[in-house]
């Protein structure tokens, strides 16, 4: 018996008769195989379950089962991945070690989703010899391989990493991911150091403190004194060494930065301190500066967690892109190729079900393709000869060769990746706002401790030195530092709390003034899939129509099929029309399921009230479906993608915030003014027609009139959202608008959009507060220190008090609301 090789398909098929073996989800009644214990779902189901069993593996089932992991469907393809081994690919993607004859990899799995996928993955050293290693990173759907390239090829690996239900696709610029890999390890091993260090110090200084009042022998207390100045001295020129060198890159460039004034007031603390433990006379301030540089590194950490998520997440969506091309020769021999090996000039082979890899022109074949991937529109669109087709459009109906025009970076798809990733890289303004207070802040600590010297020097240049260093360490600008990172982690962990991941805090403060919210119409407004939403004419053909369309891949296919179940029906002799619909016989009977083109094609004339429907239907953006029995044309499945019951809520809700609300889409303008009437949304606001680079330039002229929100979720969404002030993407969309944009909400719950801005709000709210209370702290210590009050063993205790006071402040900010 056939099985549906796309779990996609069983979505309206399915029932509660019978769970599939493999991953739980309900099987299709025309694919349950009476008398058989195991059942499943799909093609790719029963290969991964074989595979697992035949390897010794069913203790998957069992952990997934313990860990109550959801339900999802194996997407194993049963691709030979060839290309993996082709030099091309090696060069770019492979690292090669000769001594001992070991190769390794990194590859991307589509479809783990729990620590049980990390299992299975992670044996199959154990199930295929040659392979040395197999880690996982569930995180990023990562796996790092290692084999003996003379016992197994990378294909090989592929294939069986496939078998087990994962599709496994090529990572991308390898040298940029371990730059940054490197830089990440290196930033934990600064911060694994300087606590150790700070902690060490720390207990030395409760020794010290504990002598003052109990006593101490001398030469305990030089020794003690000693070693802690030997780890400040570690500290600050190790681990603490990454603040001076942007201050003197700062420096350089003659630029103000906030490395300055903390290289400063740790440089004058560490040598006041060495110089006192040296003469062992005066105060020393070792525990504050170690545990100093220990927060201060924490909080860069948190500041460039962001930055690294939105890094994996670009290189996820890069790696789903075609990687392989079918190149046909000069003598018409087919071949799979790296994308690497393909240039313009070249002409692919696109087959029914892939993606196309280049952009280019359609020289031969008829088919239908899915370009929503670039216009946001899920209704197929028919080409041939002389048309233009898009990298990433997905051929739905029948194979077409196409010469290729641009390739990699220089496709449309390609341009608008790369404009995601140069706006990722940009610092947005309430990262800067610190630096910006920096420069000011130098000059006037500098001036307030030149002036503090003066005035105390006449009285004694002791005691002016220990005052002017008392100021400059006081008012080392740690909380400063660490205000902005620790409030947005904060406000960051709420948000995910409340349903809601953030990955572009910094542009918070660019949204806390009402501007205009533009929103995608297709998958955010409505709720994206084609469905059914009304049947017009006599319903006992649905059935006849549904058996027809039954077993096609086609999106309008689908959604006919889904409207019975009844697989009693006998269908021969069906013949599908590219572009048209399907014709054939059921129960002997004809029947014929298409376009009004289709039914033309074979001279049947609906009457006019139906057809006066069907028009009228088309005028609102729906697709009328002709169902035709032998001669009656007797219905019309109208077709189409409903409106979220939310939609005119939320868009009320914005309005009621100060917020103007648009709709930017590439369907016609007539279908986006009926949806517009529908959720609220004035004419002038409802914007059709616009193509990606169009969604950008529209976003670009409302930034001039004030901050833009856009909420989206398709691939063609994705430059709008990075070039807008803040954008939101809803899961469930294409990778390409999560990796874009800044935060995204993971119920696909179209009402969190105001609680976002809301949060946003507040979150900026919660970081000026902080900043304000540093910056009162440290012009009340400055005070103090200039008018003698404050001698530097005090200032050394009151500088960390500062950072604890600002995480207290960050850590009762009132962001974002739990999700009841």
């Amino acid at each position: 018996m056939s099985r549906a090789a796309n779990p996609s398909m069983l979505d309206a098929q399915t029932s509660e008769r019978c769970a599939c073996t493999h991953c739980g989800l309900s099987v299709p009644r025309g694919l349950i195989e009476p008398g058989r214990e195991e059942q499943f779902c799909c093609a790719a189901c029963e290969t991964a379950h074989e595979a697992i069993k035949a390897c010794g593996l069913g203790a998957y089932y069992e952990l997934r089962e313990r860990l109550e992991a959801d339900a999802m469907p194996a997407l194993s393809t049963g691709n030979r991945y060839e290309q993996f081994d082709a030099e091309a690919f090696q060069r770019v993607h492979v690292v090669d070690d000769n001594e001992a004859s070991r190769s390794s990899c990194e590859v991307y799995l589509e479809g783990v989703h729990c620590a049980a996928c990390v299992w299975l993955v992670e044996r199959v050293p154990q199930i295929l010899p040659g392979v040395i290693e197999a880690r996982l990173d569930l995180g990023r759907s990562l796996v790092s391989l290692v084999w003996n390239r003379d016992d197994v090829k990378l294909s090989r690996i592929a294939q069986v990493i496939d078998s087990l239900g994962y599709r496994v696709h090529p990572p991308s610029r390898s040298s940029d991911r371990s730059a940054r890999r490197a830089e990440d390890r290196r930033a934990l091993i600064r911060i694994g150091i300087a606590g150790a260090l700070a902690g060490n110090s720390m207990l030395l200084a409760i020794a010290l403190y504990a002598g003052m009042f109990e006593g101490i022998d001398s030469g305990t207390r030089l020794a003690f004194r000693l070693i802690s100045a030997a780890m400040a001295v570690a500290s600050v020129l190790w681990p603490g060494r990454v603040f001076f060198i942007g201050a003197l890159a700062a420096i350089r460039t003659r630029t103000w930065h906030l490395d300055m004034p903390i290289a400063l007031a740790l440089g004058v603390g560490l040598v006041a301190g060495v110089v006192n433990a040296v003469r062992d006379a005066g105060e020393v301030y070792f525990d504050s500066i170690t545990m100093l540089v220990f927060l201060l590194l924490v909080g860069r950490w948190f500041q460039q967690r962001g930055q690294r998520a939105a890094a994996d997440a670009l290189e996820l969506l890069f790696a789903l892109t075609p990687a392989t091309a079918h190149v046909v020769g000069e003598s018409g021999e087919v071949t799979e190729e790296p994308i690497e090996a393909v240039t313009p000039g070249m002409t692919i082979e696109v087959h029914a079900g892939d993606s196309a890899p280049v952009d280019g022109v359609v020289l031969s074949g008829k088919s239908s393709v899915d370009e929503s991937v670039m216009t946001g529109e899920s209704r197929p669109v028919a080409v041939s000869q002389g048309d233009r087709i898009a990298a990433g459009s997905v051929n739905i109906a029948a194979p077409i060769r196409v010469l290729a025009e641009a390739v990699g970076d220089q496709t449309r798809l390609g341009k608008v990746m790369r404009d995601i990733e140069r706006h990722a890289r940009l610092q947005t303004p309430v990262i800067g706002q610190a630096d910006r207070l920096a420069g000011v802040f130098v000059v006037v600590v500098m001036a307030l401790a030149l002036a503090t010297f003066a005035y105390w020097a006449p009285k004694g240049v002791e005691g002016a030195i220990e005052h002017a260093t008392a100021l400059l360490i006081v008012c080392c600008p740690c909380a400063l530092a660490l205000a902005t990172p620790l409030v947005t982690a904060v406000s960051v962990g709420r948000a995910a709390r409340s349903g809601v991941l953030v990955k572009g805090a910094g542009a918070f403060e660019d949204i806390t003034k009402p501007g205009t919210v533009l929103l995608d119409k297709t998958g955010t407004l409505t709720k994206g899939t084609f469905t059914c939403v009304k049947w017009l004419g006599d319903k006992g053909c649905k059935r006849q129509a549904a058996a027809l369309e039954r077993g096609a891949t086609h999106p309008i296919a689908r959604v006919i099929a889904s409207l019975d179940d009844d697989d009693s029906l006998d269908v021969t002799d069906v013949e599908h029309r590219t572009g048209q619909g399907v014709v054939g016989f059921v129960d002997g009977q004809r029947v014929c399921v298409g376009s009004l083109t289709l039914m033309e094609s074979e001279r049947l004339a609906p009457d006019a009230n139906l057809l006066q429907a069907a028009t009228t239907e088309a005028a609102f953006g729906n697709t009328p479906i002709f169902v035709a029995v032998d001669e009656d044309v007797c219905a019309v499945a109208v077709l189409g993608d409903e409106i979220r019951a939310e939609s005119r809520t939320v868009i009320e809700r914005l309005g009621s915030m100060g917020w103007r609300v648009g709709m930017l889409s590439g369907d016609r303008q007539e279908v986006v003014n009926a949806v517009a009437a529908q959720v609220g949304i004035e004419p002038d606001l409802a914007i059709g027609g616009v193509s990606p680079e169009g969604k950008v330039e529209r976003v670009k002229a409302f930034k001039d009139r004030g901050p833009v929100v856009m909420v989206g979720d398709g691939v063609n969404d994705a430059s709008a959202l990075v070039n807008a002030s803040f954008g939101i993407a809803l899961q469930g969309g294409a990778e390409a608008s999560l990796a874009a944009a800044h935060s995204y909400i993971i119920d696909d719950d179209l009402e969190q959009v105001p609680e976002i801005l809301g949060g946003a709000r507040r979150t900026v709210s919660a970081v000026r507060r902080c900043l304000g209370v540093s910056l009162g702290y440290n012009a009340v210590a400055a005070s103090l220190a200039a008018g003698g009050l404050l001698t530097p063993l005090v200032a050394a205790f009151l500088m960390p008090v500062s950072s604890l006071t600002v995480l207290g402040l960050a850590l009762h900010s009132r962001t974002f609301a739990s999700k009841q």
